[in-house]
């Protein structure tokens, strides 16, 4: 059974590994020249390729390796030839996920490594810097590029393929659901679930004409809210000005709306000083900033309890697929 599940399994996972030895040479070769710098401007398209790799991995394990680990069968009726033999349902299946989990596993790993250690000289930077508008390892869209997560996700879309595969028994639609299941799972949990894994910070700050990092108004020129510099490495969850009450504001007060031009003028900002020390006479009133936020040490904290949690999911969707074999024919 094993060497037939190696024998329907070896063209895409040989596929896949191919991929990988690709990007790991090309990461190893300009890797070193990362040393030391501290200006990664240049990097751009490359650090945004890693990223997307490691998002496309997933999606490529779930689509191409999970869905027609079954589908292809049940379309084809050549599970009905294994079950006729001295193979069981369950070892059937247990051999097909346990070679698969295997695979994924190790070449969501081994990718996640390679990448990681690409980029360490850039997430070292990133930890300390607060005025470059680089993004810290656990902001989310690096976070889910980064450490052993990529593991997590890489066994989900295996599994997540294989049930969809054993429900719907058709191999395109499969591809499509679990495509758009998946999306949909790592989009959602960076926004409501990764932040609450463990309880936020919080910290109220002062307003100072130093610390405003971004000033966002609407089309009539009313100023809305303000933005103050967040702690170096962190994960910014809400940055929010409240009143001497300690109530958030939804918008700011009259006394600093004049701190910006209105549209269809030219007259910049009052003669008072500069754009930053008008709206610091909001700290002058009482005002202060909350910012919400997960520290850049809870890193690897957050790493662990995803990955439980994707593997977690993981082997509940195994269980169903192995309640759903019984319903096969």
């Amino acid at each position: 059974m094993t060497w037939l599940t190696w024998r329907q399994f070896r063209i895409p996972s040989l596929s896949v590994f191919a991929a990988l030895i690709a990007i790991a040479v090309v990461l190893a070769i300009t890797g070193p020249d990362l040393v030391g710098r501290t200006n990664f401007s240049d990097q751009d398209t490359l650090f945004g390729g890693t990223v997307l790799a490691l998002y496309l991995l997933p999606a490529v394990i779930g689509v191409f390796w999970g869905v027609p680990m079954i589908t292809r069968e049940l379309e084809s009726g050549t599970h009905s030839l294994v079950w006729n033999q001295t193979v069981t349902r369950k070892r059937w299946l247990t051999t097909k996920l346990g070679f698969g989990l295997l695979a994924a596993m190790v070449a969501g790993g081994l990718l996640s490594v390679a990448v990681t250690w690409w980029a360490s000289p850039i997430d070292a930077l990133s930890a300390v810097q607060t005025d470059r508008g680089m993004m810290a390892r656990i902001a989310p869209v690096v976070f889910s590029a980064r450490g052993i997560v990529p593991i997590g996700y890489a066994a989900f879309a295996l599994v997540l393929g294989v049930a969809v595969g054993m429900l719907l028994k058709r191999t395109v639609a499969a591809m499509a659901v679990t495509l758009v299941t998946l999306a949909a799972v790592l989009l959602l949990v960076p926004a409501f679930v990764r932040p609450y894994l463990l309880p936020p910070q919080t910290q109220t700050v002062a307003i100072t004409g130093e610390n405003i990092t971004n000033i966002t108004g609407d089309e009539t020129g009313d100023i809305l809210e303000i933005g103050v510099r967040k702690p170096p490495g962190a994960w910014e969850l809400a940055n929010e000005t409240v009143d001497p009450a300690g109530k958030v504001v939804s918008s700011l007060p009259d006394f600093v709306q004049n701190c910006v031009p209105r549209p269809g003028h030219d007259t910049g900002p009052p003669p008072r000083g500069s754009l930053e020390a008008c709206m610091a006479q909001l700290g002058a009133h009482g005002y202060q900033q909350r910012l919400t936020f997960q520290p850049g040490s809870r890193f690897w904290p957050l790493q662990w309890l995803e990955l439980a949690l994707y593997l977690a999911v993981t082997a509940l969707l195994t269980w169903l697929c192995f309640r759903r074999l019984r319903h096969l024919s």
